[in-house]
């Protein structure tokens, strides 16, 4: 029997584990695509557990994450999951350096139709705009979002690092139920504007990477016998001065979770999970064993003098993301007036 518990995400009506698995590593991002059958059983292992919140993106491969997530659906009954998925994020040939954003009527929709073909599903329960098109006012593509939430193929729509002002707007066209962002022990400048806004407008909050890309889970042994082509080799905190302060973080962290008698990677988690009931974290693993310890995060409680000690000694130093793709995510973003697209 699942002790993980519901959660209603945003105030649309969209019901989610309090917990959910972020589905990328295990095709794309962190080295080579991982054993498609051992994939499908860590799912498997997932929803029976009661982690029902699948994440992925057509981006994620590109498209190999989310054909694995449909071969993973067909052995579970489709209402006991909700899956979200993304658009409008892709790369060039060089990798992670080219970077389109696209967030047209048609690129909407044509998204969304593949999207729902790769899972084998006949709607999405939470469709993410991955980045925000910074070409076309935000109305123009929540627009057509809401015709497909009015089709019955997606059921929530959500957004994914973007600013407050674009979330406001964004939210008059057609209710956001869920904004996707990164907030952990190390990544907390989205607290200024965005969080609040959130709250305000009745949004779910979803953090990605919510363990520091494995930093929490492994500390300095994550650089370790990294593949050519796993993103943690350009992650600015991972490099150079950055790490060896971070290490030192690590250690006094690490302090920490051995008093309260769990992993680091359980006490970060729980961090984020004490974050309020409108908060679900989506950490990303590739072995049972993991899923397994961060559901034991569910269980840590922390006081509100544990919660500020720790915030004391988690400075960590360098930016969250490389320079080029900083350069499209929520801070560095802002669409055209509606108006000057209507004048065109």
């Amino acid at each position: 029997m699942s002790n993980v518990k519901r959660m209603k995400l945003g105030s649309q009506g969209l019901e989610v584990s309090a917990i959910g698995l972020g589905c990328m590593g295990m095709s794309y991002a962190y080295g080579p695509a991982k054993p498609e059958q051992e994939m499908i059983e860590l799912i498997h292992h997932a929803v029976n557990s009661g982690v029902t919140h699948l994440d992925t993106s057509d981006v994620y491969g590109p498209h190999t994450n989310e054909i694995l997530i449909g071969k993973a659906l067909k052995g579970v009954k489709r209402e006991k999951v909700e899956v979200a998925t993304k658009f409008g994020l892709r790369f060039g040939e060089d990798g992670y350096g080219e970077l389109q954003v696209h967030g047209e009527p048609e690129y909407v929709r044509a998204s969304c139709e593949a999207s729902l073909k790769r899972l084998g599903v006949d709607y999405i329960d939470l469709y993410y705009a991955h980045r925000i098109d910074p070409k076309i006012p935000i109305e123009i593509t929540m627009g057509e979002l809401k015709k497909l939430v009015e089709e019955g193929k997606i059921r929530y729509i959500g957004l994914s690092e973007a600013s407050a002002a674009t979330i406001r707007r964004a939210h008059a066209v057609h209710p956001i139920t869920a904004v996707q962002l990164e907030w952990s022990l190390w990544t907390r400048d989205v607290e200024e504007d965005v969080i609040p806004t959130c709250r305000e407008l009745g949004i779910g909050i979803v953090p990605f990477a919510p363990l520091g890309s494995g930093f929490f889970a492994s500390g300095p042994k994550v650089m370790d016998n990294l593949a050519d082509d796993d993103y943690r080799k350009v992650l600015p905190r991972l490099q150079g001065e950055n790490f060896d302060h971070n290490k030192r973080v690590f250690e006094r962290v690490s302090d920490m979770a051995e008093r309260k008698g769990c992993t680091l990677a359980q006490l970060a988690l729980a961090w984020v999970l004490h974050q309020g009931d409108d908060v679900c974290p989506i950490p990303g693993t590739t072995k049972i064993k993991n899923l397994n310890q961060n559901l034991g995060a569910l269980s840590v409680e922390l006081t509100v003098q544990d919660m500020a000690e720790l915030e004391s000694m988690a400075s960590f130093k360098g930016d969250r993301m490389p320079e080029q793709i900083l350069a499209h995510c929520y801070k560095n973003v802002d669409t055209p007036p509606l108006s000057s697209w209507k004048s065109e």
